[in-house]
């Protein structure tokens, strides 16, 4: 009976949220991450994308690709409290559901088994509809025989569009991809079969199973080449929620340069991050592996009071690490990051220095006399939520020299009206994020 597997991916998922809660910046490019000299790109809409900026860059080079891009802080709650939202209707309509992360699963409806095409694609057609209707944000899916071929239509389908491809046409299609658009090619093994002249996937096809075994290992180069030729038997099958999130590399030939060693280092610190934002969650451990070249293992792990997912935080602790798990001279041949004590929200810490909570050892001195303090006035940043007691629910477009414009809008009111008022006004309060999204 003819297979049909689906894999819906939510477009531009973080950036398309903010244009749904925060409607002046519908249309607009937009990059949501940290704003600060480390920061890091957690999203980008397809008009900031259009200038060059994406995912995972630095924040500062997407920047000075895309100087007109509105940047917004990261608000993780929101994007869980959407996804789940669109999760349930996808659990609504297929009884096989797997969620491989905050915006995008597969689904393997039963009523689809043995369907032709037009029933897959009509299928497809009122899924994608209904969540744009009931949610507001848009879905590509993908549709084929196994999960590969469903995640590849997907993103062949993307922005806001549709790819279903029969089992008889996947090899046709296939073929001419590139290598790296495989589920599992990363840059290393996208590296090594550049390096025999193979690039497309009809060429990884074309290969000995030997010689992809030889190049590649048993298991990885025996699952690829399988994949290559359209063979996909995976299941979809719901996820247990990991515990951490991770990623490594092994080097063709060992290191032992330090300058080296660290650039791998931050570039697996990077891919695990990615995975990391993808999953909508922040961290409070960081842990380094080293294996050196007699395969000993070593793992050395930095805990934060908070969860974060700011990736300049994150990659500091790596580098705080790597000298401290291996020896400088010592040949490494691999290294992997990975990031634990996993939270669906970041929390700010409640003390900025934990000596702060160390017991006195003397006695305290007599406190002397001093004037009053003034009261601290709050700080806003731009994408702040707030709440006016007159105007409602808003946003901060920006702040400084004692002022600060409000825009007052979610994603039930349309385009709001910007306001300006004194940094210290009282009848501005802290609101809630999910406010924004009107439910």
């Amino acid at each position: 009976m003819r297979r049909w597997v689906l894999h819906m991916d939510m477009d531009a998922f973080f950036a398309s949220v903010e244009q749904l809660t925060r409607p002046t910046v519908k249309g607009r490019p937009v990059l949501v991450g940290g704003a600060g000299p480390r920061g890091t790109v957690a999203g980008a809409s397809y008009e900031a994308r259009e200038y060059g900026a994406r995912s995972a860059m630095p924040m500062a080079e997407a920047r000075r690709r895309c100087p007109v891009a509105v940047v917004l802080p990261p608000r993780f709650q929101v994007y869980q409290a959407v996804s789940k939202r669109v999760l349930g209707i996808v659990r609504e309509v297929s009884d096989v559901v797997e969620q491989v992360s905050v915006d995008e699963a597969f689904l393997e409806p039963s009523e689809l088994a043995g369907a032709p095409t037009e029933r897959v694609e009509h299928f497809a057609t009122q899924l994608r509809a209904r969540v744009q209707r009931e949610v507001g944000v848009t879905a590509s899916i993908g549709a084929g025989p196994g999960k590969q071929l469903a995640k590849i239509g997907s993103d062949l389908a993307k922005p806001d569009g549709m790819l279903v491809v029969p089992a008889e046409e996947q090899l046709e299609l296939l073929s001419a991809l590139p290598v790296r658009k495989m589920w599992g090619i990363g840059p290393v093994t996208e590296s090594k079969l550049h390096r025999i002249g193979v690039h497309t996937i009809g060429e990884l096809a074309d290969l000995h199973l030997n010689d992809a075994i030889s190049l590649l290992g048993q298991a990885h180069g025996t699952e690829l080449h399988r994949l290559a030729h359209g063979i996909d038997e995976r299941p979809v099958a719901e996820r247990a929620e990991a515990k951490q999130v991770s990623a490594e590399t092994t080097f063709d030939v060992d290191i032992t340069d330090r300058a080296e060693l660290l650039s791998e280092v931050l570039g697996v610190a990077e891919s695990a991050h990615r995975r990391l934002v993808s999953s909508g969650r922040a961290a409070r451990t960081v842990t380094i592996k080293v294996r050196d070249s007699d395969f000993t293992t070593i793992n050395r792990a930095e805990t934060f009071t908070s969860a974060t997912s700011d990736f300049g935080a994150l990659s500091a602790a790596a580098r705080r690490l790597l000298p401290i798990a291996v020896p400088p001279g010592t040949p490494v041949r691999l290294v992997g990051v990975s990031y634990s004590g996993l939270a669906t929200s970041e929390q700010e810490p409640l003390f900025d220095n934990p000596a702060d909570q160390a017991e006195p050892t003397e006695p305290a001195p007599q406190p002397v006399a001093r004037p009053t303090p003034e009261p601290e006035v709050r700080q806003w940043r731009a994408g702040d939520d707030l709440v006016h007691a007159e105007h409602g629910h808003g946003w901060v477009q920006g702040a400084g020299h004692g002022r600060v414009t409000v825009r007052f809008e979610t994603a039930a009111t349309g385009r709001g009206v910007a306001r300006t008022f004194a940094i210290d006004d009282p009848q501005l309060t802290a609101a809630d994020p999910l406010d924004s999204l009107g439910w």
